[in-house]
């Protein structure tokens, strides 16, 4: 890639997550689209290639509908299997993001 290509491409992908961020939606979708949506899919459910590769359940698992946004914030927070601990996000992002992903499971 060319240092102009990338740089473009850089941009782009800071406009995205700032418009993602800039419309009106609550604190913790907002989070979740900029730090989990690219894994864990919009709505919940990966794409199956991610699914296999990083052994993501979608949230209609009974697993993972089963989860406490208390045992979701642990998650973020640690990480589990594959997933690493987000890293950059104050306690109200984490619990707001935990709280919208679990409004996903149900």
């Amino acid at each position: 890639m060319t240092k102009m290509f990338r740089s473009q491409l850089v941009l782009a992908a800071v406009i995205a997550v700032a418009g993602a961020v800039g419309f009106a939606q609550s604190g913790g979708e907002a989070t979740y689209k900029a730090k989990c949506q690219m894994c864990h899919g919009a709505t919940g459910t990966p794409n199956p290639s991610m699914a296999k590769a990083m052994g993501i359940k979608p949230t209609s698992d009974p697993e993972i509908k089963k989860l406490t946004v208390e045992q979701i914030i642990a998650v973020v927070k640690s990480g589990k299997g594959k997933m690493k601990p987000v890293a950059g996000l104050s306690e109200a992002q984490v619990k707001d993001s935990a709280t919208f992903f679990h409004s996903l499971a149900k």
